[in-house]
């Protein structure tokens, strides 16, 4: 027996109807759905690409501000660097100068010492702390002091040296991370969005945990700066004060020397008054001691001479004794020649107690003389030392402005 074939089921021509408005809604919808989301999708792409025309025109305009900013503070830190490079240089200069003044107080105070040390050899009473030794002591003193000073200056300009060059060091440092900087910051100006290298790069859009604000920026710089004017204010102000100090402390050692030299002048004068009266004094002594020679030789002779007459009168006394008897009378010529006797023994006593006198007066003179001469002698050694030795030394002694 034949099978029957089972036939699909048949629809009613409405629900054919209504199977087709169905689907005509359905592809007017998805249609409708599709144009809405076409003409979103061409407002969004408009969009965006003038967001981003947008966004990049300001991030080149910043680009822009920033190499500005950047080439500002480069310029400040340029200018900065070439004033503070300069007052280096000056300050290395005027540190030289220092150490040259040190230097050149070395002959002047080995002269002064020297001076002293020569005027020690002075003898007897001219070994005096007269004038010139005080004002030499003063010199010394005046020296070293200047010597004491230009040290502490020297280590002062020493110390700013290093304070400057430190502020250099930050200035250059600054500079050179601006360099950088400029240099990726002009780069990054350059790019365009057809730029060959342009690419991908991950992890860059961060905030690095090292970075700092623009205020902490522009304060850095600003930092350096300040403090590199603040030593070029110090430098020029301890340029002045060097200035001042050896103008000051030249001429202190000048108006020393020339009062030491004036005093050593006057002393040298005074001993060769002193010498000079020495010499006449001791011309007198001379010829008042030929004088006395010729006195006590006078008084010995007088005496001598006086040997005759007083023989003569004992002779005649003695004779007159033997005359006989009677004869033997004391007449007047008896005792005329007693007090002849007597009258050339005290004048010859006289005589001999006058050339005493003399004779003592001569040693004194003689005494006299060689303590002339002696004296004399002195003045011509303090006169050598003070007049040959020191002030030929001292005609060496140059002092100029440091």
């Amino acid at each position: 027996m034949a099978k029957l074939v089972q036939l699909p089921p048949k629809f009613l021509p409405k629900e054919w109807s209504i199977a087709n408005q169905t689907r005509y809604a359905n592809a007017e919808g998805q249609r409708s759905r599709s144009e809405r989301l076409v003409a979103e999708s061409q407002r969004l792409v408009e969009e965006v690409e003038k967001t981003t025309q947008k966004t990049q025109k300001d991030v080149n305009k910043k680009l822009e501000q920033r190499l500005e900013e950047i080439q500002f503070w480069k310029k400040e830190l340029d200018d900065k660097l070439e004033d503070t490079v300069n007052d280096i240089e000056q300050l290395l200069a005027y540190k030289i100068r220092l150490e040259k003044a040190f230097e050149s107080c070395l002959e002047p105070l080995f002269i002064a010492q020297q001076c002293l040390v020569e005027r020690e050899k002075r003898v007897g009473i001219d070994l005096v702390h007269d004038e010139v030794e005080r004002e030499l002591i003063k010199e010394v003193e005046v020296i070293q002091g200047v010597m004491v000073l230009l040290q502490r200056t020297l280590e002062q300009i020493t110390e700013q040296i290093r304070l400057s060059r430190s502020a250099k060091y930050y200035l250059e440092k600054d500079l050179k991370d601006k360099f950088q900087a400029l240099k990726i910051d002009n780069q990054c100006s350059t790019l365009t969005n057809n730029t060959p290298d342009i690419g991908y790069a991950s992890n860059v859009v961060t905030i690095q945990g090292n970075s700092v604000t623009p205020v902490e920026w522009e304060d850095f710089s600003n930092t350096n700066i300040v403090n590199a004017e603040k030593q070029r204010n110090n430098s020029v102000s301890l340029r002045a004060l060097i200035d001042s100090i050896l103008s000051e402390t030249a001429s202190d050692m000048r108006k020393q020397c020339d009062t030491v030299n004036v005093a050593l002048k006057n002393r040298v004068a005074e001993t060769k008054d002193a010498k000079s009266k020495l010499e006449v004094h001791l011309a007198k002594v001379m010829d008042e001691i030929t004088s006395q020679e010729k006195n006590i030789e006078s008084l010995k002779k007088a005496i001598a001479d006086k040997a005759g007459p007083i023989k003569v009168a004992q002779t005649r006394l003695g004779t007159r004794k033997l005359r006989p008897n009677v004869e033997l009378c004391g007449d007047p010529v008896q005792y005329r020649l007693i007090s002849e006797v007597q009258e050339i023994s005290t004048n010859v006593e006289r005589l001999r107690e006058t050339l005493s006198h003399a004779e003592a007066e001569l040693k004194g003179l003689i005494r006299n003389q060689l303590s002339l001469e002696e004296e004399i002698q002195v003045k011509e050694n303090s006169l050598y030392i003070d007049e040959v030795i020191c002030m030929q030394m001292r005609e060496t002694i140059s002092i100029n402005n440091f």
